[in-house]
């Protein structure tokens, strides 16, 4: 499976920019876009996935792509310097002024005969990048208020997304970058980090309940360009979360310091499956197949091969400017598919 982003060609990442600043309609946009994501799928079929995705090529960024198109939200000419504003914030009520995701994975469910996987963020993380202290609160006083109306928004996007015939819905939920440096993103104590943690579970559980038989992913990971390797009990809010999550599988991190190894797939519950992180995406060294082999047998000590599937460790490129090279991520992709082979013939 894939994450869900792609690295963009320079001149798709141009028409996002265009678009944008409004130099191009949304229209015209989309008739350059379809070309490029046909492409994509293409080589997503050629590399061996099972699961492909639209790349994500018609968003700004993962998180953006909810702000621009819900009207509620201010962008900042000045915006504060840090990673959890993203000049963006909510100023007003939302009000969705077009579907989010159904669009995009419509396109996608036409053109392929593969199954699809849409990532969209998750309340949560929504509210830790979109909710700000001071700016947001004339429309939403309290952060755990915004977080609230994103789910409700977000799931009526889930019952699209499953009515269009999508197989599996991830729900990006990147935590390891405030467990690693919570001051960042506003956590400033244990109490902080354990309320996002009970806002989190309590968003996901409600979104995914009575959804029958959806396929519901969380990833639980997006440690690239974190320093330093934090220490196990760092990872205990994590892996508290994978045990109360209602979902069906986790895609986890494992190819950097910040991720923490293994060691904590101990606590890995019984009756989930892992999406084991075997492709580092933050890096042009493309891996062997018998790297991709060891990392997985390595898991296997924890959870059982018949609960492992295979992905990279996160997208590959989480906004349109993020410097990575296509042809490189599919060289990475094939050579994992190679590896799954090679594993399910063993």
């Amino acid at each position: 499976m894939v994450v869900g982003s792609l690295p963009r060609p320079e001149w798709v990442k141009d028409v996002i920019a265009d678009r944008s600043r409004g130099r191009i309609s949304e229209k015209d946009a989309d008739w350059f876009l379809d070309s490029a994501i046909l492409s994509g799928i293409r080589m997503q079929e050629r590399a061996g996935l099972d699961y492909i995705s639209d790349g994500e090529w018609r968003r700004g960024n993962y998180v953006g792509v909810f702000a621009e198109r819900t009207a509620g939200f201010r962008k900042d000419d000045n915006p504060q310097p840090g990673r959890r504003l993203q000049s963006t914030h909510v100023a007003a009520r939302l009000k969705p002024e077009r579907t989010i995701f159904a669009d995009d994975a419509a396109f996608l469910r036409h053109n392929t005969d593969r199954k699809i996987i849409m990532a969209i963020p998750s309340p949560f993380t929504l509210g830790v990048h979109l909710w700000h202290p001071e700016r947001s609160v004339n429309a939403y006083p309290h952060q755990e208020e915004f977080v609230e109306e994103c789910a409700c928004i977000i799931r009526e996007e889930i019952i699209a997304l499953i009515e269009i015939g999508v197989d599996a819905i991830q729900l990006d939920e990147p935590w390891q970058p405030w467990l690693t440096d919570p001051a960042t993103y506003n956590f400033h104590s244990e109490e902080d980090i354990r309320a996002g943690v009970e806002l989190s579970i309590h968003t996901v559980n409600s979104l995914v309940e009575g959804l029958g038989d959806a396929f519901i992913s969380v990833h639980l990971c997006h440690s690239h360009n974190v320093e330093g390797s934090p220490e196990e009990d760092k990872f205990l809010p994590l892996m508290e979360a994978v045990k109360r999550m209602e979902v069906d599988r986790f895609a986890m991190e494992f190819n950097s310091a910040a991720s923490g190894g293994f060691s904590k797939l101990k606590d890995f519950p019984g009756n989930r499956i892992l999406g084991l992180g075997v492709i580092n995406t933050t890096n042009k060294e493309v891996e062997t197949p018998g790297e991709v082999i060891a990392r997985v047998e390595a898991a296997m000590e924890f959870v059982p091969k018949e609960r492992i599937v295979l992905n990279p460790d996160c997208g590959f490129a989480t906004s349109a400017s993020n410097p990575k090279d296509l042809d490189v991520a599919y060289r990475k992709l094939s050579v994992m598919c190679r590896a799954a082979e090679t594993l399910r013939g063993k």
